[in-house]
């Protein structure tokens, strides 16, 4: 079987930028959307099961502690009942629902998206720098920005089914185009 070469181009602000992905990037992209996915489930259903997951000492604390630029803004979040109330669910059970999104590939890009916001909330509230600005919580962000980018669920993912599920003998994504930006 003869493999196909994909020509990528994009221009931002007059720059262009182009180049060709290799075949197994496919394999790649599947691996990155797996692998972020397995590991927000995990971490979700671990806080979801201990049933014990708050907040507020961490929200309190930990930014204060490390010189986070944004720590007024997350003791002031850690000091509001209603918010910690609220991260208390959002943050185990959007990490299972992130988790879930991406090992199926449905929803692929709103996951990636919320994904994305986690870490970068994270990668605020855990700030170290002291080997500089890129850390694990970054990359994860880059990671989850570039699933959303490369339309994952459309590979061994649901979204590639949900996106030609027809609607008045149109696809989905046709009839409805601002589904693109949750699919893929």
């Amino acid at each position: 079987m003869a493999s196909q070469e994909v020509q990528l181009r994009s221009t931002v602000a007059g720059f262009t930028a182009e180049g060709k992905l290799h075949t197994l990037s496919v394999w790649f992209i599947v691996a990155l959307r797996l692998m972020m996915g397995i590991a927000f489930f995990q971490s979700g259903f671990d806080k979801v099961l201990s049933g014990s997951f708050s907040a507020a000492g961490y929200l309190q604390n930990a930014p204060p502690s490390n010189g986070s630029p944004v720590a007024d803004l997350f003791v002031s979040m850690g000091s509001t009942p209603w918010f910690v109330d609220f991260v208390n669910v959002a943050v185990p059970w959007g990490e299972v629902l992130i988790g879930l999104g991406l090992i199926f590939g449905v929803l692929t890009r709103l996951a990636a998206f919320w994904g994305a916001f986690m870490m970068l909330m994270f990668y605020l509230g855990n700030w170290d720098i002291a080997h500089g600005y890129i850390n694990g919580d970054f990359a994860y962000m880059l990671v989850f920005l570039s699933v959303a980018a490369f339309g994952a669920g459309r590979i061994l993912g649901l979204d590639q089914y949900i996106e030609q599920y027809e609607i008045g003998g149109q696809p989905l994504v046709e009839r409805y185009p601002w589904a693109r930006y949750f699919l893929g």
